[in-house]
């Protein structure tokens, strides 16, 4: 396979990236975008120094990396990681990580890689997402590939293959690593589960080995993303709120673009980025079944239980999960200030939910689905590291 046959869904050849930069800064809409994240902003000059960049790398030095320094400086308490220098072995991998935020997880991502000089990744980006041609141009500029959603059923079986066979072929014969979500969409509640059908993609539609060798040949490592706060944590809830009065309701594009831009802009406090190890050695022992579907469970579980223990814990986790619980289990890791602290907040990010005639019973809802979020990673934790709650709780 060569990679002008995925043109359609994959990044810009360095070749084409300045052709690619050229016809950008031409475009109202990314000038719009780049006047709104940097007011002070000389465009004719920012956009000279853009036309001189060569390859995708340069730009994510020379551009991503700047204002993603700027998005932390303004909405986070810094960002930090852990297992990264164990992942750096001169091979690709195929990074799956839990889905905190539309934007910034892949970013962030590879904001670490690139302020160490490391080979960033490339991204997977739903075309959902690509709403102008422009944003199309930007995430290819930025090492992003295309994934197709929203098509029949038997165009996106075709589409599901093409992709599969691209990511093989990035990560076994370019030697490129890749990041992907473990799930189409965020785990509203936190509870990060891997698609099983993100395994079936991977594992069944490329690749001329069994399921399992096909999975192994792309060196899956799990990264563990963890938010401090999630600033669109009233969205959803509102969200919850909305299909529990409506099952059929569904978010509008204006909905993801206010998501999108309240992850980018809002408060984060901590990030943590744990790189995990590669699941390789602790899915070979499924060789010996012959059920498809207990390898696939084992190869999720794999990537579930190290994402899980790779969560790095904060104060208000503890606090939700005994709150939710109605337990103390874990009143030593917590004080009452923090309690008021973060009981006050809740309250101010649920004052910001938009919906009218809301009831009390809805308000206790919405602030349970809260707790959850806020709880579910530790719990989650919990069971990956073997101090189930039960078993302690006793």
């Amino acid at each position: 396979m060569t990679k002008e046959e995925f043109k359609d869904i994959a990044p810009f050849d360095d070749s084409e990236v300045q052709q690619a930069m050229n016809t950008l800064v031409k475009e109202p809409g990314f000038e719009h975008a780049v006047r709104y994240v940097m007011p002070d902003v000389d465009y004719d000059k920012f956009c000279a120094q853009l036309c001189q960049l060569r390859t995708k790398y340069e730009f994510q030095k020379a551009v991503i990396v700047p204002f993603l320094d700027g998005v932390l400086n303004r909405s986070t308490d810094g960002i930090t990681v852990s297992g990264l220098d164990d992942n750096m072995d001169g091979k690709a991998f195929t990074y799956i990580s839990n889905h905190r935020d539309i934007v910034l997880d892949a970013a962030f991502l590879n904001y670490l890689l690139a302020t160490r000089d490391l080979p960033t990744t490339e991204i997977a980006i739903g075309d959902n997402l690509l709403v102008f041609d422009w944003i199309d141009n930007l995430v290819r500029l930025n090492k992003s590939f295309i994934v197709r959603r929203g098509l029949r059923m038997t165009q996106a079986l075709e589409a599901s293959k093409h992709l599969s066979a691209y990511i093989r072929h990035t990560v076994t014969e370019r030697n490129q690593s890749v990041w992907i979500a473990q799930r189409e969409g965020r785990a509203k509640d936190s509870n990060d589960v891997t698609q099983e059908s993100l395994l079936k993609m991977l594992g069944q539609l490329s690749g001329e080995g069994t399921l399992l060798e096909n999975i192994m040949a792309l060196n899956i490592a799990p990264v563990s993303i963890t938010y401090e706060y999630d600033p669109n944590d009233y969205l959803k809830a509102r969200e919850f709120l909305l299909r529990r009065r409506d099952p059929e309701f569904h978010k509008s594009q204006r909905d993801d673009l206010l998501s999108m831009e309240t992850g980018m802009l809002g408060y984060k406090g901590h990030v943590h980025y744990t790189f995990n190890d590669c699941i390789n050695p602790k899915i070979a022992h499924l060789a010996a079944s012959t059920d498809r579907i207990e390898v696939l469970h084992g190869i999720r579980e794999a990537i579930d239980n190290a994402i899980h223990a790779g969560y790095e814990i904060f104060k208000m986790n503890y606090i939700a999960y005994d709150q939710l619980n109605e337990t103390d289990r874990f009143t030593d890791q917590y004080s009452f200030d923090d309690i008021v602290d973060f009981d006050n907040y809740i309250s101010a990010q649920l004052d910001k939910v938009d919906v009218d005639d809301i009831t009390e019973e809805e308000d206790m809802f919405m602030r349970e689905m809260m707790l959850q979020m806020y709880a579910n990673p530790l719990a989650n934790k919990l069971v990956a590291i073997g101090e189930d709650s039960e078993e302690n709780d006793d």
